[in-house]
């Protein structure tokens, strides 16, 4: 009986330092994805969690030489705006189980905004996915903090 009941307490604590390392796992800081073409801040807007672009590695447009802009974008006026320090995600709320959802993603690269979620692997590797529609299709990355 003693010897279960040491088990069954050593298990519980093992189930909550499990429990409360998971609820400190944060995309809060600094990540790169794989392609590692910029950098991204994750910080709090509001209640919720946003995205911006902080560093391009190739901040130029090759042809122009100038700070490259959000040119695919479907909306005109918006073309000009620099992609550096562009807010690309937004409306992330917390879920469960490390996982941000209801959020929205822009691509500058396509034009395209996708629903997304960000779910926490480790503390210093994400899960980013962008979908239509359901999760279950769409693209995932894995970005890795940059410290």
């Amino acid at each position: 009986m003693y010897k279960s009941l040491l088990f069954l307490l050593a298990l519980w604590l093992g189930v909550a330092a499990h429990s409360a390392q998971a609820q400190t796992l944060s995309p809060l800081g600094i990540w790169t994805n794989a392609e590692k073409k910029a950098t991204f801040e994750i910080y709090k807007c509001g209640d919720k969690l946003c995205g911006k672009i902080v560093t391009l590695t190739v901040p130029n447009d090759p042809a122009t030489g100038k700070p490259k802009t959000d040119t695919q974008n479907p909306d005109p006026k918006l073309r000009s705006r620099p992609r550096l320090g562009m807010v690309f995600m937004q409306g992330f709320s917390y879920d469960d189980d490390n996982k941000w959802d209801n959020g929205k993603i822009y691509d500058p690269e396509s034009g395209k905004t996708y629903s997304c979620y960000m779910k926490m692997e480790s503390a210093n590797t994400m899960e980013v996915k962008g979908y239509i529609g359901f999760s279950l299709i769409g693209k995932s990355q894995t970005w890795t903090r940059v410290k």
